[in-house]
Formats: structure tokens, C-alpha cells, sequence
């Protein structure tokens, strides 16, 4: 079984990510892949928060050809911060379509009006058109600690064509609806959350789920409390049927990690050193 590597959220943190895949050995100092037959995988939210969220994009565009050459692999799912990134993009500002505010909305969610200015047409594309979730293996990978699949669709399939079917169309009461519906959080973690959980595994197939959306350190502020592995790495949860991986990159100077995993569980993980400098 090939390698299987897993990415959080991003948030525009550029250089800190593409410090971590050099780390883990996935890409060389000129950014070209070198993880052979691994499989890569990012969980979504690649812009707003942090400085260059095209820049994030392109990268992972480029990846994906170089892999795919190599003889690997890397996967890209949708995240909620992209749906506000579109949206602000496809229902401009003064448009009456964009009665529901959406440039605003995404503006107050850490939106970066140099990421609107810089991305292509074949990037707004590019983004439109992930998808929603992925199994691999025993893992079902999603962006958001959220059930709003469950209302898409009974299938992975299904799933990602629904999204994609909202995408392609702009009506704004379809976009507000799912917008706001991904924002959902912490839904494996609150009452009946292992439930849920093993819904969504019953559902989509896998034995446990990955997800990014819900900082690790929040995570463990709000509703994780006592012992655990710490805010500088994944957590597992729910009984383990969920594994946690948003390190906050964009968010705290000396945070961030990527991790690997193998049917078993958890293999490795490679995290931002701590005290390191990008610059």
C-alpha cells in the first residue's frame, strides 16, 4: 500500500507548508515532488487567514501533475473557506445576486483581497470542482468535524456531485444554504458524537475519519480536556473512530504539522520545528 500522507488546513500559510513537505521528504528545495508513489492528500481551506492562499493553490496544482508522473498521488478536498472564497468571487459585491452579502461574509472570515486579485480563471476553476470527501483504505477523509454529508448524498459519489452541483450553478439561496451548513463543528465530540461518527463511517464506508476544519488546540480547549497528545499533534477521538489534524498553521507562529498514516492508525508525524524561522 502506497504511502498516505494528510494535510490540514492551510489558510494561506505558504511558506510554512511547503517547509513541511520538504521535511517529510515530499517535495525538493525547487518544489518538485519527490515522494515517489505516496499518496498526498490535502483537507481543504487553503486560502483566507494567512498571506498567500494562491500561492498555496499553485503549489498544489503542480503537485498534482508532478505526482501523477512519478507515479503518486496528490488529492485536494474542497473546504468551507473556499466555498466564501467563490462565492465573493462569483456574486460580486454591488451584483444583486449578492443580496445574501457574500463578499462581505468572506471578508470577515479572514478573507484576503490580494488572493481575489491574483487567481486565475483555471485556478477559480481548479477549486470549483474539488471534491467534498475521499476514502483511502480504512480512512474517510473530509474537511469539516461536520454531518453536512449526510444531507448531500448516501455515497461518496454522491456527495461529490451534489457539491459540485451547487458550485456550478450561482443561485445564492443554494450557495447561503450549503455555506452555512459547512460551518458546522465539534460534531463528533459533543453528545452522541461517537455515534454520529459511526454513522458517517456506516455511511461512507472506512473505519475511522480524518478531518480538518477544528483546530487541534480548540479542540482541546473546548471539549478535549485532560490528558492528551498536545496541541502539536493530531487527536484521536470519539473512540477513536475520528483523528484531528488542523494545526493551526495560520494561526500560532510555531505551529504546524502534516502526518502520515497506515491502516493501523496514526505513523508518523512531521511537525514545524519548534522556534524555526521561514524567513
Amino acid at each position: 500500500m502506497r504511502p498516505l500522507w494528510v494535510v490540514g488546513d492551510i489558510h494561506g500559510a505558504y511558506d510554512k507548508v511547503r517547509a513541511l513537505l520538504l521535511r517529510a521528504g515530499l517535495i525538493d528545495f525547487s518544489d518538485r515532488w519527490t515522494g515517489g508513489d505516496a499518496h498526498l492528500v490535502f483537507l481543504g481551506d487553503y486560502v483566507d487567514r494567512g498571506p498567500n492562499g494562491v500561492g498555496v493553490i499553485r503549489l498544489i496544482r503542480n503537485l498534482e501533475s508532478q505526482a501523477r508522473d512519478a507515479g503518486g498521488l496528490v488529492s485536494a478536498l474542497l473546504g468551507n473557506h473556499e466555498v466564501m472564497f467563490l462565492a465573493a468571487l462569483v456574486f460580486r459585491q454591488g451584483d444583486p445576486h449578492d443580496r445574501l452579502g457574500f463578499r462581505e461574509y468572506w471578508l470577515d472570515n479572514g478573507g484576503q483581497p490580494r488572493d481575489a486579485d491574483q487567481l486565475e480563471p483555471s485556478e477559480m476553476g481548479w477549486l470549483s470542482e474539488r471534491p467534498a470527501m475521499l476514502r483511502v483504505g480504512e480512512w474517510l477523509l473530509v474537511h469539516a468535524d461536520s454531518t453536512v454529508y449526510l444531507k448531500m448524498g448516501s455515497t461518496i459519489d454522491d456527495v461529490n456531485a451534489s457539491v459540485k452541483a451547487v458550485m456550478a450553478h450561482p443561485n445564492p439561496d443554494d450557495w447561503g444554504v450549503f455555506m452555512n451548513a459547512f460551518t458546522e463543528r465539534f460534531v463528533f465530540v459533543l453528545g452522541g458524537g461517537e455515534a454520529k461518527a459511526r454513522r458517517m463511517l456506516d455511511t461512507f464506508g472506512g473505519a475511522r475519519i480524518v478531518h480538518g476544519h477544528t483546530p487541534v488546540y480548540i479542540l482541546l480547549d473546548e471539549h478535549l480536556h485532560g490528558p492528551t497528545l498536545g496541541a502539536g499533534a493530531p487527536i484521536p477521538y470519539a473512540g477513536r473512530l475520528c483523528l484531528a489534524v488542523d494545526s493551526g498553521m495560520a494561526y500560532r507562529e510555531d505551529a504546524g504539522f502534516i502526518v502520515r498514516l497506515d491502516p493501523d492508525g496514526l505513523a508518523d508525524v512531521v511537525p514545524f520545528p519548534s522556534g524555526a524561522s521561514l524567513y
